[in-house]
């Protein structure tokens, strides 16, 4: 099945799924009911989506950098097509039942497959996602029976529903400056191991922070990526901090979450250094190898 009987397929799941009812985004970490006792119930959780034809992908066409072959994975479609089919097929209901890190899991696998996808539907591939009109914010995808964009996974449901910045770490938008690629697909039983990882692989890359102690007697800088810039308020709630992190106040919650994913040398130059903060400029170059 290519891509273009895909997207037929998902605008006729689409159609037969606007009968009304929570949508995905409601469903998304929802609360418990209540059973007679007041005890909170989960429905019976269904069995999380097979990523064994994903993880295919990532084993061939990324690289140990998170770099993509995208021309190879353009000849062969199979596995990614058979994944774009399996989660726009996934019921609502089976999403639901499922306990947040499974949701999480599925919906950042999401996002970077159909990311994949829409790369590799253009013909020649374009240098920069951005070149593809539309790609973030008008062109829908089906995700468990419901038409979305990749904006509205990204920040209706992952930043809205859930309170993980750390997802920042391993949503992949096809540029140079993206977090490097994962490997592997993301699963509910490994996400925080694999949300730590991904957060220590970028922060030790030249695209997440980059490290300059000055001379002696003079102030060093720390430049960190933009994405802390634009989605800083992400980190406040969970890494919030009185520590002073060189008395940038507005940045503390962001400069405390870096410094538990470097070496201790760093953290503590971070915590007490007196360094000029900026971001580092963002590259938009496709991440292809």
């Amino acid at each position: 099945m290519t891509f273009r009987s895909l997207l037929l397929l998902a605008g006729v799941l689409l159609l037969a799924g606007c009968r009304g009812g929570p949508s995905l985004a409601d469903r998304a970490n929802s609360t418990p009911q209540q059973q007679a006792n007041g005890t909170p119930t989960r429905p019976a959780p269904r069995p999380p989506l097979d990523h064994s034809a994903y993880a295919r992908v990532l084993e061939r066409f990324v690289d140990r950098q998170g770099l993509v072959d995208y021309r190879g994975l353009q000849q062969e479609p199979r596995d990614l097509e058979a994944y774009v089919a399996a989660i726009t097929a996934v019921e609502p209901d089976r999403f639901a039942s499922w306990h947040p890190s499974e949701q999480i899991a599925f919906l950042l696998n999401a996002y970077n497959a159909l990311t994949l996808a829409s790369i590799i539907e253009q013909e020649p591939i374009r240098a920069s996602i951005r070149d593809i009109p539309g790609v973030w914010k008008l062109r829908r995808h089906t995700v468990a029976g419901e038409g979305m964009t990749l904006d509205h996974i990204e920040h209706g449901i992952l930043r809205k529903r859930y309170d993980e910045p750390r997802i920042h770490a391993a949503l992949v938008c096809a540029a140079i400056s993206c977090p490097p690629l994962r490997r592997e697909p993301y699963t509910g039983p490994a996400l925080d191991t694999q949300l730590d990882d991904q957060s220590r692989l970028w922060l030790s890359s030249p695209q997440g922070l980059v490290i300059g102690r000055g001379a002696q007697g003079e102030p060093g800088s720390v430049a960190i990526s933009q994405i802390f810039q634009w989605f800083g308020d992400d980190w406040k709630r969970r890494y919030a901090t009185s520590e002073r992190f060189g008395d940038h106040e507005g940045q503390r919650a962001i400069l405390n979450y870096i410094s538990g994913y470097v070496s201790p040398a760093d953290q503590a130059f971070l915590r007490n250094g007196d360094y000029r903060l900026t971001h580092l400029q963002y590259d938009w170059s496709l991440n292809q190898q």
